[in-house]
């Protein structure tokens, strides 16, 4: 009952005139971030954090989240109606509802994704709600041997449990702790990495990267695929949207079961994309014989939407808590608290509840807010994305700029921004995963400054790490994350072999 108390204090903070305003403009943004190829729901916000620089951080995470909320609700637009998904956790909403639109059923697919996209949100911002506290306090049990083996279980996740070869993430990662570690050592006071550049002195901005990575990589990739948009109807007809809200309670079970994907995908560092293919794949799985799934089948849309959205949604708990954020756009909200000089984690809590709980509060509201204007704008999305692709690119190419050089007015800056989109490009070629990139850098400075406090605690030994109970646990269930998958998978391959050839 304390966390609605709370709620409700926060409720007064997000529904200002203001708030509301932001979360409108935020949710409009999103849309475009998320209708238009190229951009994305990091570096929409990566390039949004500049311009709030001058805001109160409670309105700047307002304006943040909903930019966040439209851009996943913009990717099943296009997803549907273009077969062109604007979001990358949106791929699997493509495979049944751009069948559905195309078979002349469209207001009926974005109703679906729409809805059930607002159910895992809100399903996800209950999560939020009923356990932040708790983990705020068991947080406070932390020193810095736990945090070392939270940031190290976050690290090992990713290498465990993500959808990209662990080999390929571990590069990932040990380059965005490469990244992290350029410039002055917070320890030791000495210059590392800077191979006598004076603009690498103050390190590499976590922005100029984000912007490289996710928009000018992902706008080379748009460009080398190639866009061919075949669109359908986009009209909304309410009559059909009225009767596909009331076809929404014979898919329980599917808007459940994907929830609790969603939220564990969210909570872990799975992040929305996979959450969004596991979901799909279990419907496909539990579906009735003979449901042909590929052909416009409503479990094919409602199973990645909600488990997306939950997991978008739920992923805002362990960055807010604990300081571990674990999805790429989380870690870029992240990266923005410490520029406004604030810090994540459980004291966030107590020192400011004000911006914890309306950021909580204007959750619930945006997410409303997001799926009406959704439906509003759907002809209007649809148009935009009929404007050809050399005009919108060079406009996608000029905001990257812009954004990179207002985080510190240094030109340098601009050729960094250059270097990481290659950078992202190949990457995106090779199929390297670019969130384990971005965690590592957000979370590499912090990783370091605890492992360094805890060797001087115990005076250089390892086993501070298994030194009580919950630091065990911690560093047992990283170290099973890492190993367990690998020897599942290597044991799978052995029995194959065995299968294909008994005698070795």
């Amino acid at each position: 009952m304390e966390n609605f108390g709370l709620l409700i204090d926060g409720f007064g903070i997000a529904l200002t005139p203001m708030h509301i305003m932001l979360m409108v403009a935020g949710v409009l943004l999103g849309l475009v971030v998320g209708v238009l190829p190229g951009l994305g729901a990091p570096n929409g916000v990566s390039l949004l954090i500049p311009l709030t620089f001058s805001m109160d951080p409670v309105s700047a995470i307002i304006l943040l989240a909903s930019m966040y909320w439209g851009a996943l609700f913009g990717g099943s637009t296009t997803s549907i109606l273009f077969n062109i998904p604007g979001e990358p956790s949106s791929v699997a909403t493509t495979f049944d509802g751009y069948p559905l639109a195309r078979s002349g059923q469209s207001t009926r697919a974005l109703t679906f994704a729409f809805i059930s996209a607002g159910i895992g949100a809100l399903i996800g911002v209950l999560v939020i709600t009923l356990l932040s506290s708790w983990a705020a306090r068991f947080a406070l049990r932390f020193g810095a041997p736990e945090y070392f083996a939270v940031y190290f279980l976050a690290f090992c996740a990713f290498v465990g449990m993500g959808s990209a070869s662990p080999l390929k993430t571990v590069v990932s990662l040990g380059l965005g702790l490469l990244l992290s570690a350029v410039g002055m050592d917070t320890v030791t006071g000495s210059l590392r990495l800077t191979f006598g550049i004076d603009a690498l002195v103050s390190g590499i901005s976590f922005l100029v990267v984000v912007i490289g990575l996710f928009g000018i990589g992902e706008l080379l990739a748009t460009v080398q695929d190639g866009l061919k948009f075949r669109g359908v109807s986009s009209r909304i007809d309410p009559r059909d949207v009225f009767k596909t809200i009331c076809e929404m309670p014979r898919y329980f079970t599917t808007i459940v079961r994907s929830s609790l994907v969603g939220i564990w995908m969210g909570i872990t560092p799975g992040g929305p994309t996979a959450a969004s293919f596991m979901s799909y794949g279990l419907a496909r799985q539990l579906s009735k014989p003979g449901a042909k799934f590929g052909t416009g089948r409503p479990e094919g849309i409602i199973a990645p939407e909600t488990a997306d959205h939950s997991a978008g949604t739920c992923a805002m708990l362990p960055m807010l808590a604990l300081g571990v954020p674990s999805s790429a756009t989380a870690a870029v909200m992240m990266g923005g608290l410490m520029i406004w000089g604030l810090t994540p984690g459980p004291m966030l809590f107590t020192t400011k509840p004000d911006f914890v709980w309306g950021l909580i509060a204007s959750m619930y509201v945006s997410n409303i807010v997001g799926v009406f204007l959704v439906l509003l704008t759907v002809p209007f999305f649809a148009a935009l994305l009929r404007i050809p692709f050399t005009i919108i690119g060079p406009i996608i190419v000029a905001i990257c700029f812009v954004g990179a050089y207002t985080v510190a007015s240094a030109t340098s800056d601009l050729w960094l921004v250059l270097i990481f989109g290659a950078v992202g490009f190949i990457f995106n070629k090779l199929e390297f995963p670019l969130a384990p990139l971005v965690l590592a850098m957000v979370l590499g400075n912090k990783a370091e400054e605890s492992f360094h406090q805890s060797m001087i605690v115990s005076d250089g030994s390892l086993a501070v790490f298994f030194s009580n109970f919950l630091v065990g646990t911690i560093m047992t269930i990283a170290l099973a994350l890492l190993i367990v998958p690998q020897a599942a998978k290597l044991c799978s391959h052995l029995k194959r072999r065995q299968e294909v050839d008994p005698a070795a």
